[in-house]
């Protein structure tokens, strides 16, 4: 008992040296802004994969088309000729005529991942040498591609990407989104301060055109998972600088039911296994709640158990305020920032099944994930 102790111990004093750390990673990034150079602003390419209605689809499609930016096109790309969202697409057009808008409509696909044959035909229609991808659920301010862009001042910089604040609606989406703002954003910040990020999330990816050929096109990630990991992983595998923007954009929760949430949290956490074996077992160093409890019961409650608890609870708490409420601005994580110990708790267990199993559903899909990340239809 007493060893099993000591390591429980030393698990929850480096989980407070994450959560201390991860206060002043984001004290480090944040208020130093990117420079805003008004007279760059080069010609984008927006590729917008969708696929059916999203919770609020109209005013997050719209908010694209709303940019104070001088040149930029959007292609959005449907694979069903039946979609619904289609409809949705053609009365945009017509809405925003004064906006650069078309449709491609393709069955076209060139691997397991669907998204990204969507991402494949659109391209095809792309005019300018930057693209930026983000997911149909986002929603953006009027100054969004003014300010993520920037970082593309610098010519060695290839890809840009942004973190994302959520707008959940339902308890189960309410704790998906405490757990992102409070602690999947706090290791991002901690990775991007200790030695800068090397992947992109599909909230926002600005890749060169020539990154993406660089690394292959987008054949090259199309039987992949993690899509927008690879967008950022490979393009720094090539040479290319990958950048974290300030700008924070919004992501619109669709409610989900538990069984799902649980199903789609246990496929991350097998891909991010795969993708980051390293660093997906480094994790256990961040459960602090989790160990302190342990330690709490291990020790028979013993003092010391009790003090190393509240001193591990009031950092993380701390860690979840200052990152997803002073420096995100989440409303989730602002008003149910008192949940983070059950969605730990939850976490930590989703964390331990995803070491267990290689199968994945994803959209009505049974797929077997492989050991670099990759996806195959089972048999």
């Amino acid at each position: 008992m007493q060893i099993i102790e000591l390591v429980l111990l030393i698990l929850c004093l480096a989980a407070i040296l994450f959560y201390c750390y991860g206060i002043y990673a984001a004290i480090a990034f944040f208020p130093h802004p990117h420079p805003i150079a008004s007279q760059f602003h080069p010609a984008i390419s927006i590729l917008k994969p969708v696929c059916g209605l999203d919770r609020d689809a109209e005013v997050n499609l719209a908010s694209f088309c709303q940019q104070d930016y001088p040149e930029y096109q959007i292609i959005f790309a449907v694979r069903d000729r039946h979609d619904p969202v289609i409809a949705l697409i053609e009365k945009m057009i017509q809405q925003f005529s004064d906006v650069d808008m078309q449709l491609v409509v393709s069955d076209r696909i060139i691997g397991a991942n669907l998204k990204v044959s969507n991402l494949a035909n659109a391209v095809t229609a792309a005019k300018h040498e930057i693209l930026l991808i983000a997911d149909s659920d986002i929603r953006v301010g009027k100054d969004y591609l003014q300010r993520v862009i920037q970082p593309l001042q610098d010519e060695s910089v290839g890809v840009v990407t942004c973190l994302y604040r959520s707008l959940a609606q339902g308890w189960v989406t309410t704790l998906e989104a405490v757990g992102t703002a409070t602690d999947f954003h706090a290791g991002v910040l901690v990775n991007n301060q200790l030695s800068g990020i090397k992947f992109a999330f599909g909230s926002t990816i600005v890749i060169r055109q020539q990154a993406l050929k660089a690394i292959g096109g987008f054949g090259a990630i199309a039987n992949y998972l993690a899509d927008d990991f690879q967008l950022g992983y490979l393009p720094a595998q090539a040479g290319y600088k990958v950048i974290l923007s300030d700008y924070i954009v919004d992501h619109v929760l669709d409610t989900s039911t538990l069984a799902d949430a649980i199903q789609r949290q246990i496929r991350w956490a097998r891909c991010i296994r795969v993708s980051q074996p390293w660093g997906y077992l480094g994790l256990l160093f961040t459960y602090g709640t989790v160990t302190s409890l342990l330690l709490l019961i291990a020790s028979g409650a013993s003092k010391l158990s009790w003090i190393i608890l509240v001193i591990t609870w009031g950092m993380r708490l701390l860690m979840g305020w200052f990152v997803g409420v002073k420096i995100l601005h989440d409303p989730v994580a602002k008003k149910f920032l008192w949940l983070i110990p059950f969605r730990d708790l939850i976490s930590f267990g989703i964390w331990c099944q995803g070491f267990i199993g290689s199968t994945i559903e994803w959209r009505g899909q049974q797929l077997k994930l492989l050991k670099d990340g990759q996806i195959k239809a089972e048999v």
